[in-house]
Order: C-alpha cells, then sequence, then structure tokens
C-alpha cells in the first residue's frame, strides 16, 4: 500500500501530465497560506492552503511546490524554512530541507529564502508557467517580477512562457473526485463530528447558553483528534434558526425552542459538515414536529437521488418538490404543487441548494456545472445534502409555525450503485433525536 507521501508525488505527476496535454509542459508553482497576525505579536492558529496541502502534504507555513514538467525531464521541487535552533525552541519544530527532502518524497528542496533567485531559471523556456493568479497581491507581484526577469534575459537567448495558467483549474477537478485516502479520512472526519453532536443533544437543556453548547461541539473534536472546527459553528436557537449563517451563538435557550446546529470538525486537512436539529427540552412539539418530518421526508428524498450519472442539480430539484408539498399541506403555501414550483413561492421558506462539494475546503473545489449542463456525479465525488425550512414570522404565517427553522445534513460519497453516508451515525429520525436528548437524564 502505498504510503500517504507516495499519494503525494502521484498528485504532483498527475499534474505535470495534465501540464503536458495542456500547454506541451511548464512550470507550476504553488505557494502555501502565509501566517496571519491576529493582534501585535499573536497569530491566528495556522491552516495550510489546501491546493499547496493536496500536493505536498507539507504542513509548515513559508513554503512553496515547485514542478517542473520539462524536455529535460520532471522536476518534484519544494522551498521551505531552514532548521533555526533559537525560533524552534520558541514556535516548535521544523523540518528544514534535507529532512523534507527525504520525508515527503521530492527530488529537490532548497530554503525558501532562495525562491526568488531560482524562479527565472525555473521558468525560463518554458511554453507555459501554472500558478494560483490573483491569490494574492503579493504572489501575483512575485510572479510578475520572475517573468520579467526572464524576459530581461532574453538576449542571453532563453524566453519566458507565453502563457499563464491559473493552477486552479487543473486541480480543481483532480480535487473533485477523492481517492480511498482522501475518503478514509472523511470518514473519520464524520464520525467524529457524529459523536459531537449526539453529545450536544444529550447536553442542551433550557436555560443554557448557545456557546455553552458549542463548547460540547469543540470539546467532543478535540478528544477524538480532529485538528480543528472545518468553519464557524453555527448554534442557533429558537428565533435565530433562522438566519442560515448565524454566527453569535450567544443566546439563553428556552423552553420549546428548537436548536439548530450545524457544525463539523477539521480531520487531517479534511473538512466535516452536519447539520441536525431537536428541541431544547428534549421533546418535539406538533408543529415543530410537523415541519421537521417534512424536511426529514426531503433529505431521504435527496440521499435517493445521489448515485453515479445523476446530474449534480438533481437531487436540488427533488428537494424542491418534496418540501414544496409539505408546504402546501402545512398550509404556508397554496397548491398546487407544480403552480407552487413555477411560481417559486416555496423560496420564501427555503432559500438555498441542497448541498455542496465537500473536501479540504468545507465549500470544496470543484464546478457544479460545465459548459452550460450540470456536472454528472462519479464515484469518488463527497457532498453535502442538506435541505431546510427556515419559517420566519410575517403575513400569512401561523404564529404556531412562526421562528420554526430545520435543516438535516449528512456528508455522503458518491459510490458506485449508490451512495455512502458518512455521517450516518448522527441521529437523525424524530425517535431517534429525542432518545439522544433523553440520554443525558433529562
Amino acid at each position: 500500500m502505498k504510503n500517504v507521501h507516495q499519494i503525494h508525488r502521484g498528485r504532483r505527476d498527475a499534474l505535470i501530465a495534465a501540464m503536458r496535454e495542456h500547454s506541451g509542459g511548464g512550470l507550476a508553482v504553488v505557494p502555501t497560506s502565509a501566517e496571519v497576525a491576529r493582534n501585535r505579536d499573536s497569530l491566528y492558529p495556522y491552516r495550510h492552503d489546501s491546493y499547496f496541502y493536496y500536493l505536498s502534504g507539507f504542513p509548515e507555513p513559508e513554503a512553496v511546490v515547485a514542478l517542473v514538467a520539462g524536455s529535460d525531464g520532471d522536476r518534484h521541487l519544494l522551498f521551505c524554512r531552514e532548521k533555526n535552533e533559537e525560533r524552534e525552541i520558541w514556535d516548535g519544530f521544523r523540518y528544514g530541507p534535507d529532512a523534507a527532502k527525504e520525508i515527503f518524497g521530492f527530488d529537490e528542496v532548497y530554503p525558501i529564502a532562495e525562491l526568488d533567485h531560482r524562479l527565472p531559471d525555473l521558468a525560463s523556456d518554458r511554453p507555459a508557467l501554472f500558478t494560483p493568479v490573483g491569490m494574492t497581491s503579493e504572489w501575483d507581484r512575485r510572479v510578475a517580477g520572475t517573468l520579467n526577469d526572464v524576459r530581461a534575459r532574453v538576449r542571453t537567448g532563453v524566453a519566458a512562457p507565453d502563457a499563464i495558467v491559473d493552477v486552479r483549474g487543473v486541480l480543481d477537478r483532480m480535487r473533485l473526485v477523492k481517492d480511498a485516502h482522501e475518503i478514509a479520512l472523511m470518514r473519520r472526519a464524520g464520525e467524529i463530528s457524529s459523536v459531537a453532536h449526539a453529545r450536544a443533544m444529550a447536553a442542551t437543556r433550557p436555560g443554557m447558553h448557545e456557546y455553552e453548547v458549542e463548547a460540547e461541539l469543540v470539546h467532543e473534536f478535540l478528544r477524538h483528534g480532529a485538528q480543528s472546527v472545518a468553519y464557524p459553528s453555527i448554534v442557533a436557537s429558537g428565533p435565530n434558526a433562522c438566519v442560515l449563517h448565524y454566527r453569535e451563538n450567544d443566546r439563553q435557550m428556552a423552553d420549546g425552542d428548537l436548536l439548530l446546529i450545524d457544525a463539523g470538525c477539521e480531520y487531517r486537512g479534511y473538512a466535516s459538515d452536519i447539520t441536525r436539529t431537536f428541541p431544547v427540552n428534549g421533546r418535539f412539539t406538533a408543529p415543530q414536529k410537523a415541519v421537521y418530518e417534512v424536511v426529514l421526508a426531503a433529505q431521504l428524498a435527496c440521499l435517493a437521488a445521489v448515485r453515479p450519472g445523476v446530474p449534480f442539480h438533481d437531487y436540488h430539484t427533488v428537494a424542491e418538490r418534496v418540501l414544496a408539498e409539505g408546504l402546501i399541506e402545512l398550509g404556508l403555501i397554496a397548491g398546487p404543487l407544480d403552480a407552487a414550483l413555477e411560481s417559486g413561492s416555496y423560496k420564501r421558506f427555503y432559500m438555498h441548494r441542497a448541498g455542496h462539494w465537500l473536501g479540504m475546503d468545507v465549500h470544496d473545489a470543484g464546478l457544479y456545472q460545465e459548459k452550460g449542463a450540470s456536472v454528472a456525479l462519479a464515484p469518488g465525488m463527497v457532498l453535502t445534502v442538506e435541505p431546510g425550512l427556515y419559517i420566519r414570522p410575517g403575513e400569512g404565517v401561523p404564529d404556531e409555525f412562526a421562528g420554526i427553522g430545520v435543516r438535516i445534513e449528512d456528508d455522503v460519497v458518491v459510490t458506485a450503485d449508490g451512495v455512502e453516508n458518512l455521517t450516518a451515525r448522527t441521529p437523525k429520525t424524530v425517535a431517534e433525536v429525542e432518545a439522544a436528548c433523553g440520554s443525558g437524564n433529562r
């Protein structure tokens, strides 16, 4: 079985092959993320750039991958920080060029301080330069400086690349289909997040604040080896559940509220993304249950619709149809169903898509539509399935439904004959949810 660094080298080889197919070869240069100051001399927790990490597996800042697809052969290069005993005392271990070359499978590794000196030589006489164009203004200036350095050498007989290609287009297509290693990591991320959601259900009580439940989630993420949250957790009680990207997480929860939690951990660079909605007191009211059952029916129908060869947007259409039918039955919109779908009246209560790609980023790389057509699903693609209803108070909304917000979200990988639900352990039916809420001896 390949080790993880052989997997990263295989991805670099695949990118080199794509460079040859696109432009007959060239130079690819992909930097990682910069460290960002939080305030004064404190930094935000460091997180690598996903494209860089996909190619390298290298976790440190101040690093660049360079790949040469040349007539004289292929080269895998890494630029990284040098060993520095003083900085390691303060900030921790650094690989340094020698260890990085041996461990991460590069042909050549140089100090990052040599990047500007070596890039013009690497770019000379290459037909194209592949790089993340517009990633940052600083990186664009560096790329422009390299090209100008090569152009200044024209009298020596070298030529600068004729084309600059945004390498993310090629990498997006590669990242869209996950390999077995990636799926295993995402499976673990889903398991950890499922346990965390169940813990939140068991711990929640009327009178608690949303941030107390958020703390339960983070505790479980870290306790099981996740490195961080995959995105800021949404812990939205009562009317806050009708705010799609609610972030404050500071409301005190009341008896009779629903609590919508949209949260997932990041495990070894890969995200999970789960949403569950449950009663703060452990029991759904009749109106809450009625809305919940509509959303659950839509989510189950969506899961059944996801399979290889089906256009990505098909399961969104399924969600719209089931939710609109449910809204008619609840008396929240007028029928008949086809007229409601054509008019879009359901969008007052359901205004987002039924899911998105998932991977190293929570809204992961990859097109949804290409050449005017929805991308067809294929084995190895990972996506979320997350219909919802958000019934904000307003004209024509009965009091018993006003302020109810419900979303149910799972992460699935497309298989040869359907899907594998990576977050299936998370309580979801009304009976499962109420039992999980009761497990804390409420």
